[in-house]
């Protein structure tokens, strides 16, 4: 009966050691599994730290291919993005009745079916031309023609033969770029000796307003008012028609001038690509672009020495705004209510103070559109709703 005892005894304190080693056993277990989690707690924050100090020391640029390191834009993205673009480029010569070079700018096929390439360029660069050629990026030349041109927006478009195509444009969006963006032209400075040539810039403003002119005797200027974007790419004469282009290798937009100053460089303008292809299929189609009109001849009021030329008498009290020279019957100034003399200070609440910024607000809107003018007559101020029409 004694060692019955005896052995009941040894089994309960066998049982409570093992139970003890197992307690232990646990406690290191969770305490490893603990010290484990804090480590890759620690590693996890200690890594986001360090991607965080590297990303602010080294900005990112994404284009549609990949992801790279600001250091490596001149080199990767540059190169992806100019191998995309550089074979849809091509150098536009005007030719004369001997075959002559005459002039000469650059272009880009943004389109192509199973007949034609269709090229965009400026209207400047194939103004009045009867012979155009383009010279490719393989160097071979080949006949182009023209389909349609637009002075006012500057914007022309042609056709090549569909076999001669080497690339085509890939049309992307400039109101995705920022200023301060890295950008590239490819044209043909001075002519085809230069053609394929590669300048590189930023995006350097957006929305500018740039009021050009051309002097003429007539009642009717010349003067506009272009929404662009601005650049400090180098564009030289030849650029004109040329690809402005975003590091995803998209044209954002068409260089078209540049200020030319002894006090200023790297002032260049691009045409923006969206502006430009609302006008294209009109153009490929020979058409003209038709835009509201008035029926009106105007003339600053600032421009006193033409007014004291054509003898314009006008109301001294009035400082600034367009004065309509002569207002035709039958069209919709004049159904309206507007008369010869009578001086328009707004349209829709806009100020105009020049006959560019006149056209400029005027061709904001389209045929069919009712708009409210502002204007002055003998002295007191009105208003008048006007249903825009066309040329009749």
């Amino acid at each position: 009966m004694k060692e019955k005892i005896e052995v009941s005894e040894n089994k309960e304190v066998a049982s409570k050691t093992q139970k003890s080693i197992s307690k232990k056993r646990k406690s290191k277990k969770i305490h490893g599994i603990l010290i484990t989690i804090f480590v890759v707690l620690i590693a996890f924050v200690l890594g986001l730290s360090i991607m965080y100090l590297y990303s602010k020391n080294n900005p990112t640029v994404i284009t549609s291919k990949k992801t790279v390191s600001e250091i490596k834009v001149s080199e990767e993205a540059m190169e992806d993005a100019i191998d995309k673009v550089y074979d849809s480029v091509l150098c536009i010569q005007v030719l004369d009745q001997s075959g002559n070079v005459i002039s000469s700018g650059s272009g880009f096929v943004y389109s192509k079916d199973s007949k034609y390439g269709y090229i965009l360029t400026n209207s400047h660069v194939v103004s009045g031309a009867t012979t155009v050629q383009g010279v490719l990026s393989n160097n071979n030349t080949v006949e182009l023609k023209v389909l349609g041109t637009d002075s006012y927006t500057d914007l022309a478009v042609l056709r090549m033969d569909a076999k001669d195509v080497l690339g085509v444009a890939s049309i992307g969006k400039s109101s995705n770029v920022k200023v301060g963006n890295t950008v590239f032209t490819v044209g043909s400075p001075m002519g085809s000796n230069y053609s394929g040539t590669v300048t590189k810039g930023i995006l350097s403003g957006k929305d500018r307003l740039i009021e050009t002119s051309s002097s003429t005797d007539s009642y009717t200027t010349e003067s506009y008012i272009v929404k662009v974007m601005q650049t400090d790419a180098a564009i030289s004469p030849g650029n004109s028609g040329g690809p402005l282009v975003d590091l995803a290798g998209d044209v954002i937009g068409i260089n078209s001038l540049k200020l030319v100053d002894s006090s200023v460089e790297g002032l260049g303008f691009a045409i923006p690509i969206e502006d430009a292809m609302s006008y294209v299929d009109t153009l490929a189609q020979g058409k003209k672009v038709e835009r509201p009109i008035l029926g009106v001849q105007i003339l600053d009021l600032t421009n006193k020495l033409l007014l004291q030329r054509y003898g314009i008498n006008y109301d001294s009290s009035i400082n600034e705004g367009i004065i309509l020279v002569k207002v035709n019957g039958g069209y919709p100034a004049s159904d309206a209510g507007l008369k010869n003399m009578d001086v328009v200070t707004k349209i829709n609440g806009e100020k105009v103070t020049t006959t560019s910024q006149f056209k400029y607000e005027l061709y904001k809107y389209s045929i069919g559109d009712t708009i409210e003018v502002t204007y002055v007559r003998n002295g007191k101020e009105k208003t008048t709703k006007i249903k825009l029409d066309k040329s009749k």
